[in-house]
C-alpha cells in the first residue's frame, strides 16, 4: 500500500457502460466542461427494456443531460448506486489511505468504483477496483471496528468495513451476508445509538407488520443485531432494479422537501395500484404515530419485476429503516404531511383524498394503524 500522503493517480474515466443482468442499458458520460453527466439508452434496450427512471429518463432516443443541482451533475437513478452516509465516509477514509482525494473524483469515477458491487441491479463498466478486503462473518468484530472508525480512533479498517457493507446507504454501519435462508443486511449501532438499537428496530418491525405494513423478513443475529432480508435480490440471488423516491424525484437528503402527497402520487403513478397507495398511506401514519422522523426520501423505494411474458412492472418495495428517531431534521419529520411537520387529522385526510382515497377509507386506515401501534404509540393524531 502506498504511503499515507503519497499521491496515487486513478485512471481517468469519462464514460461508462450501464448494464442490467449483463444487458447494455446505455452509456453515461461526462460533459465536455466536466460539470455534468449525460445518458443515452442503447437501441436494443429501447426496443426490449424499460425506463430505469420514468420521470427523469423516459425510454426514448436522444441524449439526456443531468442538471447540476441537486446531485452535482448526476442523474438521480445513478446517485442511488453511490454510497452515502456511512458508506461515503468509509470510501473517503479508504481512498485517503491510498493517497486519493475523493472530493476530486467525478461522478463517473465514483460509479466506476461501485462497478458491479452496488445495491440494486445496475452495474457499471469499466470497473475501478480498490484494495480487496476479506469478507467477515464475525459481527461483534465488525461492530467494534465500526465504532472505532466512526469515533475517529482509527481508519485502518475503513476499506474492510466498506467492502463488507456492499456500498449500502444510510448513516448506520451495515454488513451484507448470506446464509442458508437467503441474503441479508445486518445493521450495527452508530456511536450515538443506544446499546439496544437492534432490539428496538426489531420491535418496530414487529409492530409495523401488525399494522398491515409490508416489511422484509427480519431476525436478530447474536441476539442483538437487527438483520433484514435484502429486497434488491431475489431468493435465488438475481439482482432486482431498485430506485429510491429521492432518486426518482430528484430530491437530495441535504434538502428535505418531500411531502407524503408526493410519495402517494409517485406510488400511484409508478405502480398503478390502489393497494400500494394504501400501503404508503399506512407507512405515513405509522411513522408519525411512532415518532420515526427518519422518513427521508431515500427511505422509500420501488422495484421492477419482469413477468413471464417479458413485461416490466414497478412495485412498492417493502418498508425499511423503521425505528424510533426523535431528532429527525431540525426536530421535525424529513417528510411533511400536507406541507406541515405538525399534521392534524385534517392534514392526514387531505393528503389521502388528494390521491382519491375516500375520507371514510382514510379514517379506517388511520384507525387500523393506531389500534395496532401498542407500546410504540408516541404521537396520537390531533383532531384540531
Amino acid at each position: 500500500m502506498p504511503a499515507r500522503n503519497a499521491p496515487t493517480a486513478m485512471t481517468k474515466i469519462d464514460r461508462l457502460t450501464v448494464k442490467y443482468h449483463d444487458k447494455v442499458v446505455g452509456t453515461i458520460a461526462t460533459t465536455i466542461d466536466g460539470k455534468c453527466t449525460t445518458f443515452e439508452y442503447a437501441p436494443g434496450w429501447i426496443a426490449e427494456g424499460f425506463s430505469i427512471s420514468p420521470l427523469e429518463l423516459p425510454l426514448q432516443q436522444g441524449t439526456f443531460v443531468a442538471p447540476i443541482s441537486p446531485f452535482y451533475g448526476n442523474f438521480g437513478i445513478f446517485e442511488d448506486s453511490l454510497p452515502d452516509g456511512y458508506g461515503r465516509y468509509l470510501l473517503h477514509k479508504a481512498l485517503l489511505r491510498q493517497g486519493i482525494d475523493d472530493s476530486k473524483l467525478s461522478v463517473i469515477e465514483r460509479l466506476s468504483i461501485v462497478g458491479c458491487n452496488g445495491m440494486g441491479a445496475l452495474t457499471y463498466e469499466p470497473e475501478t477496483a480498490i484494495k480487496q478486503e476479506p469478507a467477515i462473518s464475525d459481527f461483534d468484530l465488525l461492530q467494534a471496528k465500526a465504532l472505532e472508525v466512526l469515533g475517529e480512533q482509527q481508519d485502518t479498517d475503513a476499506g474492510l468495513l466498506l467492502y463488507n457493507s456492499g456500498n449500502s446507504g444510510g448513516c448506520r454501519p451495515k454488513a451484507i451476508f448470506n446464509d442458508a435462508t437467503g441474503h441479508w443486511l445486518v445493521k450495527f449501532r452508530h456511536t450515538y445509538d443506544p446499546v439496544d438499537m437492534g432490539l428496538q428496530e426489531y420491535h418496530y418491525n414487529e409492530v409495523a407488520r401488525q399494522c398491515g405494513i409490508n416489511v422484509p423478513d427480519f431476525k436478530l443475529v447474536n441476539g442483538k443485531y437487527f438483520a433484514t432480508r435484502r429486497f434488491d435480490l431475489s431468493l435465488s440471488g438475481e439482482r432486482i432494479h431498485t430506485a429510491t423516491a429521492g432518486g426518482l424525484l430528484r430530491i437530495s437528503l441535504s434538502n428535505p422537501t418531500l411531502d407524503y402527497r408526493n410519495l402517494l402520487a409517485l406510488t400511484g403513478f409508478l405502480t398503478q395500484s390502489p393497494e400500494y397507495v394504501e400501503e404508503m398511506y399506512r407507512r405515513m401514519v405509522f411513522n408519525y404515530l411512532t415518532d420515526n422522523k427518519d422518513d427521508h426520501c431515500k427511505n422509500f423505494s420501488f422495484l421492477v419485476s419482469e413477468s413471464d411474458n417479458g413485461k416490466y412492472k414497478w412495485h412498492l418495495a417493502p418498508a425499511y429503516d423503521l425505528t424510533l428517531c426523535t431528532e429527525g431534521y431540525n426536530g421535525q419529520h424529513a417528510t411533511s404531511v400536507n406541507a406541515t411537520g405538525y399534521p392534524t387529522m385534517n392534514d392526514f385526510i387531505a393528503v389521502g383524498t388528494k390521491i382519491r382515497i375516500s375520507e371514510k377509507r382514510c379514517r379506517q386506515l388511520i384507525e387500523q394503524v393506531y389500534s395496532c401501534c401498542d407500546d410504540l404509540l408516541v404521537n396520537p393524531i390531533s383532531n384540531k
